[in-house]
């Protein structure tokens, strides 16, 4: 009896020449050309995500180089001539050495495999070395390859797979003739997989080989592992595998659904909203899979709305493009953005949750109460409003005089608990300034006139103004100083609330409002820099008299630190 041996349909259907390569058609094209027209570099580097080809264009490359036909163009050997083609490809052959950079990280593997090398080959024209996971190799495997990439001998060829291009030397990669494989896009997987299920005569529906292929990613190993899954289940049940079976293999969501589950939210319908996303989580859907397929469905929302049209790339059929059309109509953009920020912020969440189905239901209901949120122009017109019909109260509490004496008081308390509560945000205890005037300031507060800038410094000493004090002194270089106007050079160094707090200080020490402008004009040097100056200038003074010198004599170690005026 026969031993029939099952072989994987991503072995079984491994590509057996460049023309079989699907998605990689610039790639392949070059690596030809170079080929046919003898121009082989040293190494190749071919990176990519899992599953697009990289080893398997390896394979092919030490065949093409190596085929003693025409490899390319499609030519066979003949039947009993040697053929090393069959030999590579069955991982046979001594001359081409298939390393897996993750077994061999080491630096003492890479001299040895280096060393045996320099030997000439035995059946082939090069010697090839294929290395998998090149990024796996330590900094001193990568050092040691450097002179030998440079100046390999003429029979020595190397080929590089990697998926992390990023964590291979830059000196390595300048040595090597680099192919980037990109991920193989849907229709191409989808023709691919039609293919191979009528090979196997598999019973799977469009649809089914469609989410497949989504699944994939843009990898063809990846959609050959989910097909082979589909069909082994196939094959126990006899019957033709459908959409509804792949979407419960891979833990998918219904699109319809989905659909269904999202106009439950933009109505504001909770209970339904719950619902529908409990149903899903009965069928078995994966909750990372729910979040992805519902930020594709906004995504596609978003496209409609703001677009008009539905690249769907086989996607999305009819019937859910209508959906998706009715929803763009009574959503907006803004809430769409909102809507894409908490998913994917749920998303992060699932790491963290111990349960991550409690996530999902307290997304449901955030994104259905957030339809009920005022929008950020709302809250802007709130704002204005609130503050005009504030501007109005001010204004008629002014004008009216039988209250003076009552606004009097009101205002001596709130400029008492504004001092008092020093540390608090102005932007919270900001006073009425159109009421602010002098016949209406308590006598403690009005100081009268500030004739020069230290007057001002002194002031703000005294009121304990601790932080207007530190950048009068430290932060402030004076342009100009006037009665009513300050013209201070611009300095990054200020606080930022600097020019709002003077005014706002200004105007209850003085009952005058004071103009204060900051402009790119050079300043004078700081207060706290211009006393320094003045220290230095009278310490050196007093070094040279008579007194400094006679205290010099008696204590020659002794040393002038500070002077000090007799008031």
């Amino acid at each position: 009896m026969e031993k029939v041996v099952h072989k994987i349909l991503a072995l079984k259907y491994r590509p057996k020449n460049f023309n079989e390569l699907i998605g990689q058609d610039i790639a392949v094209e070059t690596i030809k050309n170079s080929i046919l027209s003898k121009k082989l570099p040293n190494a190749y580097l071919l990176s990519g995500i899992r599953g697009v080809g990289k080893t398997t264009t390896a394979r092919l490359i030490a065949q093409a180089i190596n085929c003693k036909k025409n490899f390319i163009q499609g030519e066979k050997c003949n039947p009993g001539e040697y053929c090393s083609c069959k030999e590579i490809n069955e991982f046979k052959n001594l001359d081409v050495i298939e390393i897996d950079g993750a077994q061999h990280t080491g630096v003492d593997s890479t001299k040895e495999l280096i060393a045996s090398c320099m030997y000439a080959p035995t059946t082939v024209k090069y010697k090839v070395i294929i290395a998998d996971e090149f990024q796996m190799l330590s900094k001193s495997s990568f050092a040691a390859l450097l002179k030998t990439l440079e100046e390999p001998p003429p029979h020595l060829k190397f080929v590089f797979c990697t998926t992390e291009v990023k964590k291979i030397p830059i000196t390595i990669i300048s040595r090597c003739q680099r192919f980037d494989l990109h991920r193989v896009s849907i229709k191409d997987l989808l023709e691919n997989l039609n293919k191979i299920s009528k090979i196997e005569n598999g019973k799977i529906s469009e649809g089914a080989l469609i989410l497949i292929a989504k699944a994939a990613e843009g990898s063809v190993r990846d959609s050959l592992s989910l097909l082979d899954r589909a069909l082994v289940s196939q094959d126990i049940e006899e019957k033709e595998i459908d959409e509804t079976y792949i979407r419960k293999m891979l833990g998918l969501a219904d699109k319809s659904k989905l659909l269904r589950l999202l106009n439950f939210i933009f109505q504001g319908n909770q209970k339904e909203s719950l619902e529908s996303l409990r149903e899903l989580i009965n069928e078995g859907v994966e909750p990372s899979n729910f979040l992805n397929d519902l930020l594709e469905i906004i995504y596609f929302i978003q496209q409609k709305k703001n677009i008009g049209n539905l690249d769907s790339d086989l996607s999305i059929s009819e019937s859910e493009q209508e959906a998706v059309n009715l929803m763009s109509n009574n959503v907006s953009t803004s809430t769409l953005i909102v809507f894409w920020q908490l998913i994917l912020k749920v998303l992060e969440e699932l790491s963290i949750v111990s349960s991550p189905i409690l996530s999902l239901e307290m997304l449901v209901v955030r994104l259905v109460h957030l339809e009920g949120m005022p929008s950020y122009e709302d809250v802007l017109e709130s704002l204005k409003k609130n503050n005009s019909s504030q501007a109005e109260v001010n204004s008629n509490v002014t004008i009216d005089r039988e209250n003076d004496k009552k606004i009097f008081s009101n205002e001596t308390d709130e400029i008492a608990n504004i001092s008092k509560d020093q540390i608090k945000n102005t932007t919270q205890t900001k006073p009425i300034l159109s009421s602010l005037n002098p016949k209406n300031l308590p006598k403690d507060i009005i100081v009268g006139k500030i004739s020069s800038f230290e007057e001002l410094i002194l002031l703000s000493a005294r009121k304990k103004e601790i932080q207007l004090k530190y950048d009068l002194e430290n932060n402030v270089n004076l342009i100009k100083f006037s009665e009513g106007k300050i013209d201070i050079s611009f300095n990054e160094n200020l606080d930022k609330n600097f020019v709002r707090n003077l005014s706002k200080k200004l105007l209850e020490w003085t009952g005058t409002r004071w103009v204060i402008t900051l402009t790119k004009k050079i300043g004078k040097k700081t207060f706290s820099e211009l006393q320094s100056i003045k220290k230095k200038e009278l310490l050196d003074q007093e070094k040279k008299g008579e007194i400094y010198k006679k205290f010099k004599n008696i204590f020659s170690d002794g040393e002038l630190l500070e002077v000090k005026k007799e008031d």
